[in-house]
């Protein structure tokens, strides 16, 4: 299993940390040892909306050959959507088997028309950019249309990764990540 998780310069940071701790204990707990990632970027080094540094793995290579892709939001994506560049580097993961999002992050996904005939959703503020590149927006908090899988807002990438932990490596894997994530919380 090949993971590939996305950023790029004003990106949420949550929406990308949430997902890749889930799914990266898939490998650190010992459930697949043979899970790797690659943290993809078209910059060595992207910043987050406030400044945050994150360095990237895999540097402006296409995403082509990964299993699962992993697209954050943020209020950059509302920008990178129309970034005829930035667009066609995400539809170089046309062959992953599954590509997923968080937040408007699902705009990017649907802006390298993996969303057409799709139900999705993106964070409640985007509902309208996202209307025109899919079949209907949906308000859950995880919409899974199979090959593509989008997530709500931003605290929505810690669902959105345990979700994919048990579609990966079913139920009983899941509540061990989940309960060793201590997710979700009692006050």
């Amino acid at each position: 299993m090949n993971i590939a998780f996305v950023i790029y310069d004003g990106m949420t940071t949550l929406d990308f940390i949430g997902a890749y701790d889930a799914l990266t204990r898939l490998h650190s707990m010992g459930f697949m040892p043979g899970v790797r990632w690659d943290i993809c970027a078209r910059t060595a080094q992207v910043r987050d909306h406030s400044g945050l540094c994150v360095e990237a793995t895999c540097v402006s290579r296409p995403l082509s050959g990964y299993n699962l892709v992993v697209v954050p939001g943020g209020f950059t994506a509302r920008k990178l959507m129309h970034d005829d560049v930035f667009v066609e580097w995400v539809r170089t993961a046309a062959d992953a088997r599954t590509k997923a999002s968080v937040c408007t992050g699902s705009l990017l996904l649907g802006a390298a028309g993996f969303l057409k005939e799709k139900r999705a959703t993106t964070h409640p503020t985007a509902y309208d950019l996202l209307a025109p590149l899919c079949a209907r927006v949906v308000r859950e908090r995880v919409v899974d249309e199979g090959d593509v899988i989008t997530a709500r807002g931003v605290t929505s990438s810690i669902s959105l990764g345990l979700y994919l932990v048990q579609r990966i490596a079913g139920q009983e894997v899941r509540a061990r990540i989940q309960q060793q994530m201590d997710y979700p919380y009692e006050e």
